[in-house]
C-alpha cells in the first residue's frame, strides 16, 4: 500500500513510522528538507521542483494526505494537482485543518456540527480551503476525511527549552482557555481513520482537557523543579500580531467523535501526561 503527504512536516514525522509498521511506503513533499523526510522513514520529493514525480505518486496511492497550510491565492496543493487529484482514486483523503475555523466561543464547547465562524486571516483561509476540498471531494467521488487540530505539541514543541533559557512568559488572559493534542496521539487518529475509512467525516482532534495558556506553563515549571515565570497581564504583554491573534479566540473542543467513531483512547488525555512524556522524550535525546 502507498501513502502520499503533501507538506511532510512535524506531525508526518510521526505518522510514518507508525504507517511503514503496518507495511504502507510512504512518500512525502518538502520544500527544502529531503534529508527530514528520509529519516522518517519516507521517500522524499521536493515541492516545488518534481511535480512531474509527485504526479505519478498521486495516481498509484491508496491514501494522500494533504497538510500543507493555504496562502494567500488559496489551497496550494489544489492549485498544481486538483486534475490529477480528481482523476485519482486513492481510498482516503485527508486534510488537516485546524479548530480555530469554529472562532471565538467565549470559552464555550464546540463540536464537529457548529458553525464555522472564524475570526483570523488564517482560520478563514482554512475555511476557504476546507470547502475547497469538499468542492473537489463531492465533484470526482473522492473519500475525503477533514481532521481539525487543536494546538499541536510534542518533543521540540513543548515550553521547556523557553524554561531553561528564560524565554518562557506565563501570559494571562482572564477566560482563556485552549484546547491542545499530543502529536502522537495525532498520527494514532489518523492511522485509525485510515484502518476505517468514512468519507465525508469531520474529526476535531484535541484532549480531554482544554486549559488556560498560564496553567501549562506554570506545570512545566513545576516538571523542572523551577518557579514560574512571574505571571503578565494580556493587555500589558509585548506581543507580535501573530502572537497576539493566537489569545483572539478561547474555546473548549470536544472529541467524542475520535473516541464514538473511531475507538480512539488517547496515550495523553491531559497536558500534564503530554508534558511529562515531552520532558522525558526531549531528555532521552
Amino acid at each position: 500500500m502507498e501513502m502520499l503527504i503533501f507538506g511532510h512536516g512535524y506531525t508526518a514525522g510521526y505518522l510514518t513510522p507508525l504507517a511503514i509498521t503496518r507495511d504502507w511506503r510512504v512518500t512525502g513533499t518538502t520544500r527544502n528538507h529531503p534529508e527530514r523526510v528520509s529519516a522518517a522513514g519516507a521517500d522524499a520529493l521536493l515541492w516545488p521542483g518534481q511535480e512531474d514525480d509527485i504526479r505519478r505518486v498521486i495516481t498509484r496511492s491508496d491514501a494522500i494526505l494533504v497538510s500543507a497550510a493555504p496562502t494567500e491565492g488559496g489551497d496550494p496543493v489544489l492549485a498544481v494537482f486538483a486534475d490529477e487529484l480528481g482523476r485519482a482514486r486513492p481510498r482516503w483523503l485527508g486534510y488537516l485543518s485546524t479548530t480555530g475555523v469554529y472562532g471565538d466561543r467565549n470559552g464555550g464547547w464546540v463540536d464537529e456540527t457548529s458553525d464555522l465562524t472564524p475570526s483570523t486571516a488564517r482560520a478563514r483561509s482554512r475555511v476557504q480551503a476546507e470547502q475547497a476540498w469538499q468542492a473537489l471531494a463531492a465533484a470526482h467521488d473522492l473519500p475525503l476525511h477533514i481532521f481539525r487540530l487543536a494546538g499541536i505539541y510534542g518533543p521540540g514543541r513543548g515550553p521547556f527549552a523557553k524554561l531553561r533559557n528564560g524565554t518562557a512568559r506565563r501570559i494571562v488572559k482572564p477566560g482563556q482557555v485552549f484546547s491542545r493534542i499530543h502529536v502522537e496521539d495525532i498520527a494514532r487518529i489518523l492511522m485509525a481513520s485510515i484502518d476505517a475509512p468514512a468519507p465525508g467525516a469531520v474529526y476535531n482532534l484535541c484532549d480531554d482537557d482544554p486549559a488556560p495558556p498560564q496553567d501549562i506553563i506554570a506545570c512545566a515549571a513545576r516538571m523542572l523543579d523551577m518557579p514560574p515565570p512571574p505571571a503578565v497581564d494580556f493587555e500589558e504583554a509585548d506581543l507580535g500580531p501573530m502572537a497576539r491573534s493566537f489569545y483572539s479566540d478561547s474555546k473548549r473542543v470536544s472529541n467524542e467523535r475520535i473516541k464514538r467513531d473511531l475507538g480512539i483512547t488517547l496515550k495523553y488525555p491531559d497536558y500534564r501526561s503530554a508534558l511529562a512524556a515531552i520532558l522525558k522524550a526531549e531528555e532521552e535525546e
